[in-house]
């Protein structure tokens, strides 16, 4: 909390105070330790540089944070703003800024002690959810929405789960959970949201949580539905091609573990992207039964790939009933277990067995070695 330096002061020594080292050695505890930022009132300029240098900014519902206060902003000539006017909370929160936003200071430093946890090992004492709970998310007809939040509150020990930057890029969940004690991280795609397809907020926001747990060697859960990377002229103009390529570079070159568990659509790069690169970079890539796959989503693969047969077919019913009927021969090939009998996952599970997997894989795992450095030079902040 402040408004920064004093550039007007005149008993220094110096004339501008730019050889400060603050910021450098600050911004380079980035990937040796976790930094967590609280901040309640006002946080402008010096104060917030060093807030955007944390890993995770917690702020109060009163907040605002700016990188120039209102002196800055009318010693520019940008014009004349009350301080409440710069940087609250109903815009920083779903811009990305702030990662999780609080009530007050008391339930800030609470979720710092929670998010610090995940740091620190793992816990003795944890209580398991019914995981039979975890069949019936999935409605049967696959067309109707579920909540994929149920899905990780399923698979996480109880009470044990923490979600990142909530408040921006819905398409993609990131969670800090335990499963049987251990941290796991958790990067998810929102069915709610473009039905999953990963658009540039989405891949920004999943690319930098991938570092985090990467620099940290905190294992990394990724639960796939996604129709793929979102595409048209609009997106294109978020420089997507670019944002999209960021997911690619990062999940194909990190050490900490991945391990992939496909809930219902995983099609073409979109769901590339969310393991990896490829179903064969994870630890396992297992797939719940109500999983379907394709090099692209199917109703847009039928329409495409047969349209001349389709425009030849005069009657509109009877034009309607036959695409129907080429979609659910394509579901048919690209469902779960024929997927799997092409050894292009590996295997078809029971959903009550996701949290078996994961402990499994997370235990075969060799003890973590202690670091006398970092293993990435820094942790993106955006």
């Amino acid at each position: 909390e402040g408004g920064g330096g004093r550039p007007g002061d005149t008993d220094t020594s110096g004339v501008a105070g730019l050889d400060c080292l603050a910021f450098t050695y600050f911004a380079q505890l980035s990937g040796l330790v976790p930094t967590v930022g609280i901040t309640t009132g006002r946080c402008f300029a010096g104060n917030a540089v060093l807030l955007s240098c944390c890993d995770v900014i917690i702020a109060t519902e009163d907040s605002n944070i700016g990188i120039g206060g209102p002196a800055m902003i009318e010693g520019g000539g940008l014009g004349i703003f009350t301080p409440d006017e710069v940087g609250p909370m109903d815009i920083q929160v779903p811009n990305g800024v702030v990662d999780i936003a609080v009530k007050d200071e008391e339930e800030a430093v609470s979720v710092a002690k929670k998010y610090l946890s995940y740091f620190q090992g793992d816990l003795k004492d944890w209580e398991s959810p019914d995981p039979r709970k975890l069949r019936f998310v999935v409605p049967e007809n696959r067309l109707r929405y579920y909540d994929m939040r149920k899905v990780i509150d399923g698979i996480a020990d109880i009470d044990s789960v923490l979600e990142i930057r909530e408040g921006w890029a819905p398409g993609i969940i990131t969670s800090f959970i335990r499963v049987e004690g251990k941290p796991v991280g958790v990067i998810a795609n929102n069915p709610g949201h473009l039905s999953g397809a990963i658009d540039s907020p989405g891949a920004d926001k999943g690319s930098r949580f991938i570092q985090l747990c990467d620099a940290f060697d905190i294992p990394i859960l990724s639960l796939i539905d996604c129709p793929g990377i979102m595409v048209g002229p609009e997106s294109e103009k978020t420089a997507l091609v670019r944002h999209a390529g960021r997911m690619f570079v990062v999940g194909a070159n990190i050490e900490t573990p991945l391990m992939s568990v496909v809930i219902r659509k995983a099609y073409g790069l979109g769901a590339q992207a969310m393991a990896g690169g490829s179903f064969k970079i994870p630890m396992f890539t297992v797939t719940w039964p109500t999983g379907e796959f394709g090099g692209m989503g199917l109703e847009g693969a039928v329409k495409l790939g047969y349209r001349k047969e389709l425009e030849a077919i005069k009657d509109p019913k009877k034009r309607i009933a036959a695409y129907e009927k080429m979609v659910e021969d394509s579901y048919k090939r690209g469902r779960a277990v024929n997927m799997a009998s092409h050894f292009e996952l590996d295997d078809v599970i029971d959903p009550a067995d996701t949290r078996r997997w994961i402990s499994g894989a997370i235990k075969s795992l060799p003890p973590k070695k202690s670091r006398k450095k970092k293993k990435r030079p820094n942790v993106d902040t955006w």
